[in-house]
């Protein structure tokens, strides 16, 4: 049974013969080994063109900016996942990684996908603010969560973002969906009832959209980057293991809340 419109698999990624791997048209070995950062390297896997020096910056920038952030739910569960199971690095890698989604690391693409609605609504010259506030306005109606603002430690703006904006500025780089990102901000006090300032999951998009990376890889970003930081925690936790007593941590802290059979006293 055929399922989807293709039957010949197809890729323009990488192929090879005995001697030379090519990859998105180029030789790895001539081209790309000690020629290229990874960065640049991840920007051409994804687009199938190097990037310029203003794409290049900025890419660079949003990977730094989102690698490491503490002890966040990803981290907790890649370590605890390593203390039960030390033999299987990928996995605890894995088990940071899979919960990307609305709330941690997925917020660039859902906010990537807002600026780009409001980017079409507006037009060529058109009013952002207007485009903005009815946009916001119907995810708002819609119950669609508006991701990117609002920060539990950041009251004000994330220093991230302003940084990332000033990358993108010096770089040159178009800024046409930093300006959306800002528009955004202003509107949502008179459309969510309080003021949420940018973070830095709505600074990545607002970036990222001017210099070409694609809206539909914009949840790899965050993925690649925070992998890093993964292998970071997890080397520091082969020496300096904190994975139990994160566990340990979380049963002290339990409260049942459920039936018990009578007679039963809670242990201690």
């Amino acid at each position: 049974m055929k399922i989807g419109k293709e039957t010949q698999p197809r890729s323009a990624i990488c192929t090879a013969n005995e001697h030379t791997i090519v990859v998105r048209g180029k030789d790895l070995c001539q081209d790309l080994i000690g020629k290229t950062s990874f960065t640049d390297y991840f920007f051409l896997l994804v687009t199938g063109k190097m990037p310029g020096p203003a794409a290049s910056r900025v890419l660079d920038a949003t990977l730094v900016a989102i690698a490491e952030h503490g002890l966040v739910p990803s981290v907790q569960a890649s370590r605890m996942t390593y203390a039960a199971a030390p033999d299987a690095l990928q996995g605890a890698v894995a088990a940071g990684i899979l919960g990307c989604g609305s709330v941690i690391l997925g917020a660039s693409e859902t906010a990537g996908r807002l600026f780009d609605e409001i980017d079409r609504r507006a037009g060529p010259g058109g009013d952002l603010q207007t485009a903005a506030r009815a946009v916001v306005g119907e995810w708002r109606q819609a119950k669609r969560a508006i991701a990117g603002y609002g920060h539990p430690l950041h009251k004000e703006r994330d220093p991230r973002v302003d940084a990332l904006f000033a990358v993108a500025r010096d770089s040159g780089a178009d800024l046409r969906f930093v300006a959306i990102a800002e528009v955004v901000e202003q509107v949502i006090p008179e459309i969510v009832g309080k003021s949420l300032k940018l973070n830095v999951s709505a600074a990545i998009p607002a970036v990222l959209l001017g210099v070409g990376f694609p809206l539909a890889a914009l949840r790899g970003v965050p993925i690649v980057a925070r992998t890093a930081g993964l292998v970071g925690h997890l080397t520091e936790e082969a020496t300096q293991p904190i994975g139990f007593a994160l566990s340990y941590q979380a049963t002290r802290e339990l409260e049942y809340t459920g039936e018990v059979p009578a007679g039963f006293i809670a242990g201690h």
